[in-house]
Formats: C-alpha cells, sequence, structure tokens
C-alpha cells in the first residue's frame, strides 16, 4: 500500500465547490528537467497536501516552471471529482453522502535512453455531504499512460481513504508515485501522457483506451 497524507479542516458544507479545470507541470528536482529555471523541490506529498490546503478556490499544478520535454501528467475528465449518493438517490442534493476532487497535480521526469521515469503527485479532498456520518471514507483512483495516438499502454488502481465527520467535514489527501514505460525510437517523451481520474461508474469507459496486440 502507498503511503497517504491526510489532514482535516473545518468547513460549511459541500455548496459552492468549484468544479476544475486542472493542468500539470513541476521543472527540477531530483529527476531534474532541462529548464534553465531555478530549480524546485522534488515532488512531495507534504507539498501537495500543503498547495490543496492553502486555496480553496483555485486549481491545477504545484510550482510555477513546467518540465518541458516530459510527458504531461493530467486529470482527465470527468475523473477529476466523484459524488456518492443515497442508494436510489443519485442526483439528489440532499442525499449526497460524500464528494471527492483532485484539486492540485506535479510532476517530474527523467529522460533515459529508451524509456522515461515519471514522478506525479495529485492532491484534493473529500467533502462530506448532507447524507453522509462520521467515517473513514476510501474511493478507487486509476492512473493511465497513453502513447501520442491516445492508445493506453499501462494502468494502475490506487485508492485513496480520507477520514471525515460532522464536526471535521474536509478531509485532504495527498499521494506521489513513479512509472516507468518505454519510448520507441522515433518518439519523443513530450508525446506521451500520464492521466489520473477517480474511478466510477461511466467514467472507466471514457478513458484513453488500451492498446489493440
Amino acid at each position: 500500500m502507498f503511503p497517504v497524507v491526510v489532514g482535516l479542516a473545518l468547513a460549511t458544507g459541500l455548496s459552492g465547490c468549484a468544479l476544475p479545470s486542472l493542468t500539470s507541470g513541476l521543472s527540477g528536482g531530483m529527476f531534474g528537467g532541462n529548464s534553465k529555471n531555478t530549480a524546485v523541490k522534488s515532488v512531495t506529498e507534504e507539498q501537495l497536501l500543503s498547495a490543496a490546503k492553502a486555496d480553496f478556490g483555485s486549481t491545477g499544478s504545484v510550482g510555477s516552471n513546467v518540465a518541458h520535454g516530459c510527458p504531461r501528467f493530467v486529470v482527465w475528465s470527468p475523473g477529476n471529482h466523484a459524488t456518492a449518493f443515497l442508494d436510489g438517490r443519485d442526483g439528489d442534493a440532499l442525499a449526497v453522502m460524500h464528494r471527492g476532487e483532485i484539486t492540485k497535480t506535479a510532476r517530474e521526469c527523467k529522460i533515459e535512453p529508451g524509456r522515461v521515469t515519471v514522478k506525479y503527485g495529485f492532491s484534493g479532498r473529500v467533502l462530506l455531504g448532507p447524507a453522509g456520518q462520521n467515517a473513514r471514507v476510501t474511493m478507487p483512483v486509476k492512473v493511465f499512460v497513453h502513447d501520442g495516438d491516445r492508445q493506453r499502454l499501462s494502468s494502475e488502481d490506487l485508492s485513496i481513504a480520507v477520514d471525515v465527520s460532522v464536526a471535521n467535514p474536509i478531509g485532504y489527501f495527498s499521494v506521489v508515485r513513479t512509472v516507468t514505460f518505454a519510448i520507441p525510437q522515433g518518439t519523443r517523451p513530450g508525446e506521451y501522457e500520464v492521466l489520473v481520474g477517480f474511478d466510477k461508474p461511466g467514467v472507466a469507459g471514457s478513458a484513453p483506451p488500451a492498446r489493440k496486440s
């Protein structure tokens, strides 16, 4: 099981939460991009968690620099959020048990002959809904890698676990992982993408297709 950093903060409720349009990028650090800009620290769970807590209203990448030439790391829509309802009451605002949102991303990479390693991270929050109860909420997440033709090269199933309660209705999460994949001759690392999103009914089917053998 990979480590998940979780923090809690008071909030006023579920209403008014932004539905984000997400971006990615972080240069420098342990894996090191080739950017001439000042290097930033390596992607860490603490960094992403702090970013998720610090700015309730905005979404996007951690760090001001983009690691040029690296594969992109993006949150694919509509996997940037997931809402759990009471059975048989989908779409009913009063039946929302909890809602997960991915709000911040970061990535850096190490490019070697024939392959690339991407260190990526994402963070966000889980909000208790009107029908929610004190609980540890576990939400599944999928990560995909696809090439320049949008053919899926690999996928991984992850999950996040966050404690929420009436007293503390927002729980924060942060995850950092690495993935390594081959780069055939004649292709460039920047043509590839790593995508993350909540795994929920109707979402998996909109993910990048698997490569046909």
